[in-house]
């Protein structure tokens, strides 16, 4: 594919498709709200997951994200903040009533899942780590002497979310259809929940010590 001066289009798609095969604080996410709210949540989860990725996008052909990451201040403060909210929603599931309580079902039930969505979005803009893969990796993917590279970097940056979106859809159902099978065991689905919470502090202290 030479459009815009991108090489290597399929071995990109590969690659990115190996990213998202990778668990990191998008998967759990997902696997979160999965677990806890069901198939719907993950998929609107993975939904919110794809817009950040566009985002990143968007800030990566503009040269916003080049900014970000030549800026250590400004790279502590996103790494920081980003790290802070999931561990934020970690505790938050740690915190929770146990699953099948009246409180619980009630707030699951009451729970938006447009505040779910935009939840997603925060997790993935707030990931440096994103960042510094669109500044690292899609470079390796377009022509030195292309005289387009922001339509290049956009159109990548896109092809990641739509590809992100297929992989973690798969994953929001999975999750979800293996949380209703355990959902019959209260114990279980207890337990579940608070390891994902767990895992979320786990990965937003990783997040905050995260180096350029």
């Amino acid at each position: 594919m030479t459009l815009f001066g991108i090489s290597d289009f399929g071995l990109f798609c590969l690659a990115v498709l190996l990213l998202n095969a990778t668990p990191g604080p998008d998967t759990a996410y997902i696997v979160g709200r999965s677990i806890a709210q069901g198939r719907g949540a993950g998929l609107v989860s993975a939904l919110g997951i794809s817009l950040g990725c566009c985002v990143h996008a968007v800030a990566s052909a503009l040269g916003l994200s080049a900014i970000l990451a030549a800026s250590a201040t400004a790279f502590s403060i996103v790494k920081l903040a980003g790290g802070a909210y999931l561990i934020y929603l970690g505790i938050r599931m740690l915190l929770a009533k146990p699953a099948g309580s009246i409180e619980t079902a009630a707030l699951q039930k009451s729970r938006p899942l447009k505040k779910i969505f935009w939840q997603a979005v925060i997790t993935n803009v707030l990931n440096p780590k994103v960042v510094l893969f669109f500044l690292s990796f899609i470079p390796q993917f377009v022509r030195t002497d292309s005289p387009q590279k922001a339509a290049a970097f956009l159109l990548l940056g896109l092809t990641m979310a739509a590809i992100s979106t297929v992989w973690n859809s798969g994953t929001a159902l999975l999750a979800g259809t293996l949380a209703r099978r355990a959902g019959r065991n209260l114990r279980i689905k207890y337990w579940l929940e608070r390891t994902v919470g767990a895992a979320f502090i786990a990965l937003g202290v990783k997040l905050a010590l995260t180096k350029t």
